[in-house]
């Protein structure tokens, strides 16, 4: 019951981030760390083989070493940089592809409607809450595709199929 109660924190938390990020073109370090802070009572009620716990782990450094590689280069944003390797950490090795190749599609599909959408419509005609990425020269909030591949890859997720099945999404 726990742990259907940390994976449900984090899916919420997943979605929080998506729309912050499309409101403010951040993730806040408070929401990364707490994603990654939760996995460490998921890991302990979980009952799952330590071998399992520490893929998980391993998952999440890799994401960690890739990610601010990324940063480094300036194709992820700091927020986006320190929440992959956060959600890594519940993906794991089991979904890591799913994760990964979602997020990559949801983030391209993502920037071709921004882009789109600045060259048809005026930015300042766009309600407010979701004003910020049709700005002139603003970024992807690639927050909206890292929640994205967390939901699409979860039921591969030994820590969030759990959730899932709880609430009824899969069998």
């Amino acid at each position: 019951m726990i742990l259907i109660i940390l994976g449900g924190l984090c899916l919420a938390l997943c979605l929080f981030a998506a729309l912050h990020d499309v409101n403010s073109l951040t993730i806040p370090n408070w929401l990364n760390l707490t994603l990654a802070g939760l996995f460490v009572p998921a890991a302990v009620f979980s009952g799952l083989p330590m071998e399992i716990i520490i893929g998980h782990l391993l998952a999440g450094l890799a994401a960690f070493v890739v990610a601010f590689g990324l940063f480094a280069f300036r194709v992820f944003g700091g927020g986006d940089a320190k929440m992959i390797p956060a959600v890594m950490l519940w993906i794991g090795p089991s979904a890591a592809l799913e994760f990964t190749m979602a997020m990559a599609l949801v983030g391209g599909a993502c920037a071709l409607l921004i882009i789109m959408v600045r060259n048809s419509v005026p930015a300042a005609v766009l309600p407010g809450l979701i004003r910020a990425p049709f700005q002139e020269k603003a970024g992807v909030p690639y927050g909206v595709a890292i929640a994205a591949g967390v939901f699409l890859a979860a039921p591969a997720s030994p820590f969030l199929s759990q959730t899932l099945r709880a609430a009824g999404v899969i069998g």
